[in-house]
């Protein structure tokens, strides 16, 4: 198979495809397929306090997480704004987080910095460990996810390959964009909250306790009126060249927003997340790099 690599962004160097991208995103769709993720960076945090710890950092509830169910948590400011996006999972000894390398060593500074007298352990396991999307359908969360380490990683994936198709991140992030699932680092920005992105009751918990950045959240959620909203677009399927990550978008002359990431889908043709102000109407036509584009609701918080 010929591999085509990612050449910028945060999964540089990831495989992008195999050369035939439309019959690897068949594949995912029908749970035959399986990927390589090992470009993301890899946590581990062991220790007794480790999930009331991480509960009370987090927009997750964790304090009871039961093992091996993966769970999606967010980091926020004081203010409210998305700082860190993981998957973790806990193993009864250890949680495991995988997230954007990118955002690794920031990840890797806050929680040393808020540790104070908790009984955890944090160490950068990146280098040691790799993560699976396995065969199977995919789930809420873009998995099922497996991590283990590098010395297995060949062995598992000749086993993958006996029942199921290698594939990049062109088919991942096709069906990430068609389920509507935001992506830090691509639908977020500088002023990014949970509660514009499709974040709620599934990655912020609203019945835990407090958190950094819960009265945003609580407050906007009581109100229903975020300022923001996420919206999947169909661009004109006419044009040789796309828009690319974060251009803005145009309602007639104004600019009402942001694109994030953008794909060829195989059935949907080009699609795209965009963050849009709240008040601009469904049914208008959007220009974004001198594509044209319509919009497509996202019926959750």
């Amino acid at each position: 198979m010929s591999q085509v690599l990612v050449d910028q962004g945060p999964d540089k160097g990831a495989i992008w495809h195999f050369g035939e991208p439309n019959q690897e995103q068949k594949f995912l769709a029908q749970g035959n397929a399986w990927a390589d993720l090992s470009h993301r960076a890899i946590i581990s945090i062991a220790g007794e306090d480790r999930l009331t710890w991480l509960h009370a950092l987090t927009t997750q509830h964790l304090e009871k997480l039961a093992p091996n169910v993966w769970k999606e948590a967010l980091i926020l400011d004081p203010n409210g704004h998305i700082e860190q996006q993981f998957f973790l999972v806990d193993d009864g000894k250890t949680v495991w987080l995988h997230l954007d390398s990118e955002k690794k060593d920031d990840l890797i500074n806050y929680l040393e910095k808020m540790k104070f007298m908790m009984r955890v352990e944090v160490t950068d396991k990146s280098s040691e460990y790799s993560v699976f999307k396995t065969p199977g359908k995919t789930d809420d969360l873009g998995g099922p996810y497996l991590i283990l380490p590098k010395t297995e990683a060949s062995t598992k994936a000749k086993e993958f390959n006996n029942s199921a198709k290698q594939i990049g991140m062109w088919a991942i992030e096709a069906e990430r964009v068609q389920a509507k699932r935001a992506r830090l680092l691509f639908e977020t920005d500088h002023k990014s909250i949970p509660n514009e992105l499709g974040f709620l009751n599934n990655s912020v918990h609203m019945k835990k306790g407090c958190y950094p950045g819960q009265e945003t959240v609580a407050k906007i959620n009581n109100l229903g009126v975020p300022p923001r909203k996420l919206v999947l677009l169909h661009l004109d399927g006419s044009m040789v060249e796309l828009p690319k990550l974060h251009d803005p978008i145009f309602d007639g002359e104004k600019e009402v927003g942001f694109i994030g990431t953008v794909v060829r889908h195989y059935e949907l043709g080009p699609i795209a997340l965009a963050v849009l102000k709240k008040s601009v109407p469904l049914e208008n036509n959007l220009i974004i790099s001198g594509v044209s584009a319509s919009q497509e609701s996202i019926n959750r918080h």
